[in-house]
């Protein structure tokens, strides 16, 4: 330990002699380490940037739709055959353990309607709270979210996105104001919060959020294919289903089991548009397919060997596909920094192999006095691992520092990456033993009598 010790003292009292040299040494690896931090933060950012914009759009999302009917061997296209209820929500959610949160989804497309503005907003979903869950939109802008109270009375509650807001409202408060949905007028009792266009270019702010139960008997009435877009100028009031909720069969007697036994009710077929589903995971996605598959195919009595009247979508193949994309531009990053460090261990190499010459008869003296081989390869493999250790902490503070300054300037996102700066000091080292080796042996292997006579 004590000649380590030693040999490092000799090995720093080297280099201080020659500051400058020893400084524009170090600058390959300091540009060469600066680049890699500096890039591979970057590329942490980006792609953590990336995984909220695919979060944002439902990485761990899934999406239940109806069946597809056929008619002479022409297919109708998706979602023809209404197969998919609110019950069936309530049993996926039961019987699912790798589902965190479901909602039922009806659509309608339709302009909305506030004083004399007007709007097709991109979406009208009603839906559960849970929803907001689903689609990580917990944070409100303004106001709070309907509650399961509202969705049992099919109360004319909503809440806007902020596009919407902006379109109708032009800078008034929307909070406690009515606009008019097909003629039913909704009470704004929430603004959510900003989430921007998604990766398709579709803005997700262009949306009015309402109980299911409300979009369904109120507004729709059907299928989002069968509502068109002009209908709330065009049509009438709402006949009694704008007046009276589904809790007017309350004001009658509930039927006793055998009145119902003896004179049976048809019931009342209630399909929603769509199933959103939140997986536990990302990791979990297929175990919560398979759940759910097996779970609507006992619902909905299919046989083995039948085709589903179901289908289910997930973003797996597109969240792949993104992060391929990321992990080959940051490996594109890292070669092109690996090529910096080789510059620069090349550079140390050559000003090496020059002190080396310079010092041939201190090397000489050093020997004659009973240095041996062994002492002189260690002096020079150190001064060279010496200038790259101070190159990789020089190299760490740049990238740092420029990794800081694009965030700053740009705006762009920044992640730091801790085993990019382990790994940034190890290569450091690794690069002084590799290009410092060669010229330490040459010295090592120098005749003491003729270094003594180099002039």
């Amino acid at each position: 330990m004590k000649k380590l010790l030693l040999t490092l003292k000799t090995a720093l009292n080297a280099l201080r002699r020659n500051v400058l040299r020893s400084a524009l040494t170090t600058l390959g690896i300091v540009i060469g380490i600066g680049s890699v931090i500096a890039m591979v933060e970057i590329g942490e950012g980006s792609s953590q940037s990336l995984q909220q914009s695919i979060k944002s759009m439902g990485a761990d999302n899934l999406m239940v739709q109806p069946g597809t009917a056929a008619s002479g061997g022409i297919s109708m296209g998706g979602g023809t055959v209404k197969t998919l209820t609110p019950d069936d929500a309530d049993a996926i959610a039961r019987e699912c353990t790798a589902v965190k949160a479901i909602a039922p989804v009806v659509q309608a497309r339709t302009q909305v309607v506030y004083g004399n503005r007007n709007w097709v907003p991109f979406q009208i979903l009603g839906t559960t709270p849970e929803y907001l869950a689903i689609r990580d939109w917990q944070q409100m802008g303004a106001g709070e979210p309907f509650t399961d109270l509202d969705l049992r009375n099919a109360n004319r509650v909503c809440m806007i996105g902020q596009t919407l807001a902006n379109e109708l409202f032009r800078g008034e408060p929307p909070l406690g104001k009515t606009i008019r949905i097909q003629n039913v007028p909704f009470k704004v009792i929430g603004v959510l919060g900003r989430k921007g266009a998604n990766m398709m270019g579709m803005d997700q702010d262009d949306v009015v959020l309402a109980p299911w139960t409300t979009i369904k008997y109120r507004v729709s009435g059907n299928s989002v294919t069968q509502t068109n877009q002009s209908s709330a100028a065009s049509s009438s009031e709402n006949t009694t289903s704008a007046l009276y909720s589904r809790t007017s069969a309350d004001l009658y007697p509930e039927r006793s089991a055998t009145q119902q036994r003896n004179t049976p009710q048809p019931v009342r077929f209630i399909n929603v548009d769509t199933l959103s589903v939140r997986a536990n995971s990302t990791a979990e996605i297929p175990l919560a397919i398979k759940q759910m598959t097996a779970v609507l195919r006992d619902r909905h009595r299919i046989k083995p060997g039948q085709a589903d009247d179901f289908n289910v979508q997930d973003m797996t193949e597109m969240t792949r596909t993104l992060g391929g994309a990321s992990a080959l531009m940051t490996r594109l990053l890292l070669f092109v920094a690996a090529i910096s460090l080789m510059v620069g261990g090349v550079g140390i190499m050559n000003i090496m192999l020059v002190s080396v010459t310079e010092r041939t008869r201190e090397i000489g003296l050093r020997m004659a006095v009973g240095a041996s081989d062994v002492d002189i390869l260690r002096q020079f493999i150190t001064e060279a691992i010496v200038l790259c250790l101070l190159g990789g902490v020089m190299g760490i503070l740049l990238g740092r520092g420029l990794s800081a300054l694009v965030g700053l300037l740009l705006g762009w996102p920044i992640g730091v990456s801790v085993p990019a700066i382990v790994a940034a000091v190890l290569v450091s080292a690794t690069v002084g033993v590799a290009f410092g080796f060669y010229p330490a042996w040459k010295a090592s292997r120098l005749d003491p009598i003729e270094a003594l006579r180099y002039e």
